[in-house]
């Protein structure tokens, strides 16, 4: 008894030794799955990530090796610190404006419209006012954004499938030239692509329990052989494999980028940003993408996180921080505006992704190739199969929107479908979130108690008295 009383002691003062930043780190980066699972998780997102960032570098000459190195330190930081495949996204509105809008906004005006966006979410993180609002907004119409930006995501990924698009011109999918059906970036590859999936990870859930039983209350022979067939299909890191048979086909397509291709990373310099720059970047780039960073970089990714990962909600506050800090560092040097978007998490976990790990192995991945390929990367990303980058960002679309499948009334699903109708098709989701808390609020004006008021007390008695005149 003594002995064991002594070995209990001595770990708990191991446990209470070991530094805290060690803790952090083992707890962050434990597996909660297979590695493989983790790794085919880590390229969920890349299906918003490529086709934007490739945009960025071809129409506003962003620097690719800053963008893929410090989007690379963000994916490690914050694995570690959340613990969840918490995504680093490039913030949508601001990179829409920047390639679809003449003329188009130079590096410095992108980096000055991300420091406005990060300085108002650093603000409200750090005043506690991000907290307040998150703590209050109703649910069905965090519901409501969610599904409208995973069913935005959806629409985008199968017009990627269907057109050929052109990432020179815009980030838009406005173009009706239809993909063909033949070829390394045709149809029949990226339905193949499609199947591949639907058939590696079902509907996305990962069964770790048999789901049924026999009439007797054991499991059935024909029960194990469907349970374990189901485990070793979730156990294919199938996004992996689809992502890296794309880059095969980026060689196979155009031999010439091996010719292109030079090693090293480009210098880093600070931007020269002026006050003009501030200016045009906040009014045509701050101002519509602060609406949508905190509804989806931080509001809606806190609910899907605690969602996903039940027990562990983020912080409104840490992720609205964590914005503010990533951008307030790279947009100095040139790096593209980040934030943390509900599409990639749930691209993500849809792969298999359940850790910080998951991230921190894409941000080693983005390291190694900002290092190694420096800007000549582009080449490789130019020719990527755009109808694989489709297929990687339908199953993220369609996982994101149906975290609105709990509105378990009538009542909230209606508030939830006309915020997400207003959502896309005002193409804004601070006009849908509007419209849903005003509708949320009318609803329950409707069954709000009167009977404390002055005058719905005078209301009942006359409405007495008239009662007893009638009928005395």
């Amino acid at each position: 008894m003594a002995d064991e009383s002594q070995e209990t002691t001595t770990s708990l003062l191991h446990h209470h030794g070991q530094p805290g930043w060690l803790r952090r780190l083992t707890t962050s980066l434990r597996l909660k799955t297979s590695l493989l699972s983790e790794l085919s998780g880590s390229v969920g997102d890349l299906g918003t990530y490529i086709p934007i960032v490739l945009a960025l570098t071809l129409v506003s000459h962003l620097d690719l090796s800053t963008t893929l190195i410090f989007t690379a330190l963000y994916n490690i930081a914050t694995g570690i610190l959340f613990g969840t495949p918490m995504p680093v996204q490039p913030m949508k509105s601001i990179a829409a404006v920047a390639v679809s809008e003449m003329p188009h906004l130079t590096v410095s005006q992108i980096a000055a419209a991300g420091i406005c966006t990060a300085g108002t979410l650093l603000f409200l993180g750090v005043t506690g006012l991000m907290s307040f609002v998150y703590r209050f907004i109703p649910l069905p119409v965090v519901r409501g954004v969610q599904l409208s930006q995973g069913l935005s995501f959806a629409f985008s990924a199968i017009k990627y499938i269907r057109y050929n698009q052109d990432f020179t011109k815009t980030t838009s999918t406005k173009t009706t030239d239809p993909r063909p059906w033949l070829g390394l970036d045709g149809l029949i590859l990226a339905l193949a692509c499609v199947l591949f999936l639907i058939f590696t990870t079902g509907d996305g859930g990962r069964r770790n329990e048999v789901d049924g039983t026999g009439s007797s209350g054991t499991i059935t022979t024909n029960q194990r052989r469907v349970e374990k067939r189901l485990r070793i299909l979730s156990a294919v890191p199938s996004a992996l494999i689809v992502f890296f048979l794309g880059i095969v086909f980026c060689f196979i397509r155009d031999p010439s980028i091996v010719n292109d291709i030079k090693f090293g990373p480009s210098r880093f310099h600070v931007l020269k940003i002026t006050w003009d720059d501030f200016k045009v970047g906040f009014i045509r780039g701050a101002v519509p993408q602060i609406p949508l960073s905190v509804l989806n970089s931080v509001i809606a990714v806190c609910k899907l996180s605690g969602d996903l990962f039940p027990g562990t909600e983020l912080s409104a506050t840490k992720v609205s921080v964590s914005v503010g800090v990533m951008n307030f560092v790279g947009c100095w040097f040139g790096a593209m505006p980040v934030c943390h978007g509900a599409g990639g998490l749930a691209g993500q976990y849809r792969f298999g992704g359940r850790s910080g790990l998951s991230v921190v192995f894409l941000g080693l991945g983005k390291l190694m190739l900002g290092l190694v390929f420096g800007n000549s990367f582009v080449r490789i990303l130019s020719a990527f199969p755009i109808g694989i980058l489709g297929v990687l960002l339908l199953f993220a679309g369609i996982e994101l929107a149906m975290a609105s499948r709990d509105m378990n009334s009538k009542e909230e699903s209606f508030v939830m479908l006309v915020c997400a109708a207003v959502s896309m098709t005002g193409s804004s989701a601070a006009l849908g979130f509007i419209c849903g808390t005003v509708l949320y609020l009318l609803l329950k004006l409707r069954e709000l108690d009167c009977s404390a008021f002055p005058f719905s007390r005078l209301t009942s008695k006359s409405r007495v008295e008239d009662e007893t005149i009638i009928s005395p």
